[in-house]
């Protein structure tokens, strides 16, 4: 994994950014017909409800571990059923009620994992925790990808 130059001063921004980027696609869900879109790796469907609980859910499931690792503490074991897995509601259609929700909710969360990154230092951002455990950098950098909404894209084309 690379450090983004662009974000070698603070690595929450990349993942403010890459929020960004989900709801600025999210906004043209409004659009969508109903139609599953196949993942790039075509293994997985994707919905933009499913897009948004993934990216959510998987910005907890790093924030956890980046507080555990700053903790000391173990991180709690992977359950997640991840993108393997639609939901029922997964499949309701996206209103401007759940772009609201959706914006709030990922706004929060992004801004909260980029605030613990600043709290945490930056003596803290780039310290090795030992053999293939993740700098708190690399941890951002994997979350600050919009890649999940990617998959079902820009719906004004």
């Amino acid at each position: 994994m690379t450090t983004n130059a662009a974000v070698a001063g603070d690595p929450g921004q990349i993942v403010e950014h890459a929020t960004a980027r989900v709801l600025e696609l999210a906004r043209t869900w409004l659009a969508w017909d109903g139609t599953p879109r196949v993942s790039a790796d075509g293994e997985r469907v994707y919905t933009p409800h499913k897009v948004i609980r993934r990216y959510a859910d998987h910005l907890i499931d790093h924030l956890a571990e980046i507080e555990a690792r700053l903790a000391g503490a173990p991180t709690r074991p992977d359950g997640w059923h991840a993108s393997l897995v639609t939901l029922e509601t997964d499949w309701a259609r996206f209103t401007e009620a759940d772009l609201v929700e959706a914006t709030e909710r990922l706004t929060r969360l992004s801004t909260t994992f980029r605030l613990r990154l600043l709290a945490a230092g930056e003596q803290e951002w780039d310290r090795d925790r030992g053999a293939g455990v993740w700098t708190l950098r690399q941890v951002a950098e994997h979350v600050g990808s919009p890649w999940y909404a990617e998959q079902v894209g820009d719906l004004r084309r």
